[in-house]
């Protein structure tokens, strides 16, 4: 997955299709199933003390936002590669660091969203503090961004290649 601009997302085929089977789900047969569940609660009397009702309605609710998120990141969904520049850190590129820009101290990342994790990388979203402090670098460049605690990083860019999934 790469995402170039707000109006953009790039995916790969097997991401598309992924995410279009979990919408026609959730849009399908899975909104039936919670609608049931409802009904079958409404019937057991007083709603203010109906658990199942509850859990019903919550379960509905965020599947409603589940599908609507779904149905925009699609909307805006492009397959194929973005393009982008040779050797600069974008979303849905491997990028390889040094941390103080000591190149024994390396460590290889996706610069992805979380839905695009890799079992093979270890993944960074691009609004991480991270992947804020590297997105546009380029190989050779540093980079600064701020840890948890406030205190602040440096790391400079190795390697970047485009992750082919």
């Amino acid at each position: 997955m790469t995402q170039t601009s707000e109006s953009v997302t790039w995916l790969t085929q097997a991401a598309y299709d992924q995410l279009r089977a979990e919408l026609d789900y959730l849009s399908g047969p899975a909104r039936t199933e919670i609608t049931i569940k409802i009904a079958a609660a409404r019937e057991e009397g007083d709603l203010r003390e109906n658990g199942g009702y509850h859990a019903a309605k919550e379960e509905q609710g965020k599947q409603e936002l589940r599908i609507r998120q779904l149905t925009q990141l699609l909307e805006k969904a492009k397959v194929g590669t973005a393009p982008a520049a040779e050797g600069e850190v974008a979303p849905g590129t491997l990028v390889k660091i040094a941390f103080d820009g000591d190149e024994n101290d390396t460590m290889e990342f996706l610069l992805a969203s979380r839905e695009y994790a890799s079992s093979d990388f270890e993944t960074y979203s691009p609004q991480s503090p991270l992947g804020t402090g590297v997105m546009g670098k380029k190989i050779g460049e540093d980079a600064q961004y701020e840890l948890p605690n406030g205190k602040h990083a440096s790391v400079r860019i190795l390697d970047v290649k485009p992750f082919t999934g």
